[in-house]
């Protein structure tokens, strides 16, 4: 029996932990736990020959962190021998085992770093780096790709592509959730579960960071949403210290116990992660081998999602905002042409706050290259704001390029009913997810009657349907004609939105605006139809939500039909003011681009400030330090995420640079020097970096060690003079034995210098218990702590 075979006819078990046993075995702190697949081998085989013994059904190799990056060419291990390695000694362990139901999962963690715009890893780079270790592995003999403990959804995009473009196994993706229920990167179940799906993988789900009683409601969540399997793998609760030793806190009894309540939920396939033992999966397994098992329902629910948020098309009537296209638009135009992307993002901002969902994104213009221009104006969009984007354009070249960077499952518009453009969109969608918007014409032109065009939607639906592309991801316009030249146009409109819902059971959308051409006081004609198409069932429109009128009707059509629960939008949209179209687009100030995290935009503002005779530390401090405190305090409520904060700090490190550059050499004096390292044995920069960015616009003179820091190398740049202040970051709990004892030779060499520490296996017992200062559970943690170091 196949890996999916058996993923879709029983439950299956995975294994538990590995660092925690290896460490009992002898790992070392700072030890990379692959190299032993080539220096102990028999100490990896006795761990998964434990697994087997308590009945686990999928073995993960030893690979987890095995990477270009930790093992590069020319060092002292071979990448292909590690990973062939891993791979060979779990079949090595099954085969022993004699057991026919096991399968060797190729283990991938994360990289350990950002993904640009955020950090510096390019995300092509990191298909790269996945695909070679899924090239090694595959030709080892895995049999499924198990992409685990990912904690950015763009990176995890990266690790699938790289999967299903360099082998044919089965893949499976679990992401790490914190207690507020949100992705490192700020992605939500909803926007995961939307991606992920849409990337095509056999299975998903949610695997370290909390124990199994604190993921209980993630996993509802999860299950209301999917319609793969379920994958569920929890950390024995939460770690801390005895005996300078990591434990945790949950036991194979209790956490059989709040296993089998998620497996009686719906879950297919259960195990466990960090403090995980055999012990632990065989009271696991035998508390719920025998209960019922059933695969799992069918969601129809359509989603169109960004890294952070998703949007269902269907419970209410959708806004996409039409703004960021040039047709008509000389200004924009010319925008597109200057690469001015500030002011394409302020046509975004506009539409964002008055209340679009989605934005509509459209650069075709002659004489440019689409393409690339697609793909910078969403990737620059992308970086500054949450909302999920509809990719714009009728060249598929600059659809597939714009669709494979896009972080998120994007809506595409569009395909029409003639052949040629479903051959080649519907392969694009396939591949990379996406909810298509198919347009009500073909080879014959745009049929004059509602009937023709319900002909036209039904064999869009059954041809994307040859394609393996739901119904659900299928969105129809039955298009807008003018009625200045088509007296009966909106009429008909309006019949096939109604007929193409009633009879299809699929969603429909129109571009509103479109009706009143050659017509003078467009928008009430406008607004008029607009009803009209809600209240024969339209699922979304394409309009400008600048226009007052049009949103007045979206909210009042919402709030009359119970699609806006005790009116709070439309409260919320106009008590205490009187109904008006939001203000146009202006130019932003310098706190507005630091709070936007506009880089460009906020280094031009400085300039201007400076110029109109702006005092440079003026500047600094009523403007650009409230803008960011502004960031931050929104970050730790849980308003904003962390690309937002870093492109926040990376605007006003831009602007920053601009006062600096006035003072005629005086630098803005240092608030103290911060010491930096991620602890030996482990390569995770991702939290020191976000960290030392803050820091640096907070004017702390931060020392980098950079990763995989010695303690004796920590301790040496704490002894320097004017330090008062040491942040250590560790990811992995085989590590943390790492910065337990770098800490112990700070306090013995430079008792006076502070500690903080950070990463995803710390908590605040834990950092006491290893001696550290202070817990940072959050990088502005962090800079609060070291102002008080400094007496701020």
């Amino acid at each position: 029996m196949t890996f999916l075979d058996a993923l879709h006819s029983r439950r299956l078990f995975c294994d538990g932990g590995t660092g925690t046993l290896l460490q009992a075995r002898g790992l070392k702190g700072g030890e990379l736990p692959e190299t032993w697949n080539l220096l102990r081998p028999e100490e990896i085989t006795a761990v998964h020959t434990a697994y087997l013994e308590a009945g686990s059904n999928i073995l993960c190799a030893n690979t987890f962190g095995a990477n270009g990056l930790k093992f590069p060419a020319g060092g002292p291990f071979s990448l292909e021998e590690i990973v062939t390695a891993g791979v060979t000694l779990a079949r090595d362990a099954r085969a022993v085992s004699g057991r026919e139901d096991v399968y060797i999962a190729l283990d991938l963690g994360p990289t350990g770093k950002l993904l640009k715009p955020m950090g510096d890893l390019d995300f092509e780079e990191a298909v790269a780096l996945y695909a070679q270790v899924v090239r090694i592995g595959a030709a080892a003999g895995a049999d499924l790709v198990l992409i685990e403990t990912m904690s950015d959804s763009y990176e995890a995009k990266a690790a699938v592509l790289a999967a299903k473009e360099s082998c044919d196994l089965p893949v499976v993706v679990t992401t790490v959730y914190g207690e507020n229920g949100k992705l490192l990167t700020g992605g939500t179940p909803a926007s995961t579960v939307a991606l992920l799906e849409g990337l095509g993988v056999d299975a998903l789900g949610v695997n370290c960071g909390l124990g199994p009683a604190q993921m209980a409601p993630i996993v509802e969540e999860l299950l209301s949403l999917t319609s793969l399997p379920l994958v569920v793998n929890p950390n024995a609760g939460l770690p801390r210290q005895e005996d300078g030793k990591t434990v945790f806190t949950v036991s194979p009894a209790e956490f059989a116990v709040h296993m089998e309540y998620l497996a009686g939920l719906g879950v297919q396939v259960l195990g466990g992660c960090c403090g995980t033992t055999p012990e632990h999966i065989k009271a696991l397994i035998t508390a719920c081998k025998d209960l019922p098992w059933a695969p799992p329902a069918p969601k129809d629910r359509t989603l169109v999602s960004s890294y952070a948020q998703a949007v269902e098309i269907g419970p209410r009537p959708v806004v996409i905002g039409e703004r960021i296209n040039p047709t008509g638009k000389k200004r924009f135009q010319q925008a597109l042409r200057d690469h001015d992307l500030e002011y394409v993002l302020g046509q975004a901002f506009a539409q964002e706050e008055a209340g679009a969902q989605i934005l509509d994104v459209n650069v075709g213009l002659p004489d440019i290259d689409e393409p690339a221009l697609l793909v910078e104006v969403t990737e620059a969009l992308q970086g500054v704001l949450p909302l999920p984007l509809q990719l714009d354009t009728s060249d598929p070249a600059a659809m597939e390029r714009a669709m494979r960077r896009y972080n998120g499952k994007p809506m595409l518009n569009s395909v029409s009913g003639k052949e040629e453009s479903m051959a080649a969109i519907f392969p694009l969608v396939k591949k990379y997810g996406g909810v298509v918007v198919g347009l009500a014409l073909d080879e014959t032109g745009i049929p004059p009657t509602a009937e023709g065009r319900l002909a036209v939607a039904r064999k869009i639906v059954e041809t994307a349907a040859r394609y393996g592309i739901p119904k659900k991801e299928i969105v129809i316009d039955p298009l807008t004609l003018t009625i200045s030249s088509e007296p009966e146009a909106a009429l008909v409109t309006l019949e096939a939105v109604e007929r193409i819902g009633q009879e299809l059971g699929v969603a429909t959308i129109l571009g509103v605006s479109n009706v009143s051409f050659g017509l003078p006081q467009r928008e009430t004609v406008n607004t008029a139809f607009f009803t009209m198409a809600l209240q024969r069932g339209l699922s979304c429109a394409i309009l400008n939500p600048n226009s007052g009128a049009m949103m007045g009707a979206w909210r009042a059509f919402c709030a009359l039909t119970g699609r806006d629960p005790q009116c709070a939008g439309y409260i919320a949209a106009y008590s205490g003011q009187a109904a008006q179209a939001p203000a146009p687009a202006a130019v932003l100030s310098l706190g507005d681009c630091v709070l936007r995290g506009i880089r460009e935009g906020a280094a031009q503002a400085a300039r201007d400030q400076l110029a109109a005779g702006a005092a440079p530390l003026e500047l600094v401090d009523r403007v650009l330090i409230p803008a960011l405190d502004q960031v931050g305090q929104g970050f730790e409520k849980g308003t904003l995420f962390l690309p937002q904060l870093l492109m926040s700090a990376e605007a006003a490190k831009a602007a920053f640079e601009v006062v600096q550059s006035a003072m005629a050499g005086e630098d803005r004096p240092s608030q103290g020097k911060v010491v930096l390292a991620t602890v030996q044995g482990d390569i995770h920069d991702i939290g020191k970096n976000i960290v030392k960015v803050l820091l640096e616009n907070y004017s702390f003179e931060v020392i980098d060690l950079g990763k995989d820091v010695p303690p004796q190398r920590v301790v040496e740049a704490a002894c320097q003079p004017g330090v008062a202040l040491v942040g250590l970051s560790a990811l992995m709990t085989t590590t943390v034995v790492s910065m337990e004892e770098t800490i112990r030779r700070l306090r013995a060499a430079c008792p006076q210098v502070k500690v903080v520490v950070g990463g995803a296996v710390l908590t605040q017992e834990y950092a006491d218990q290893i001696g550290a200062h202070c817990y940072a559970k959050d990088a502005m943690a962090t800079v609060r702590f070291a102002k008080e170091v400094y007496k701020q």
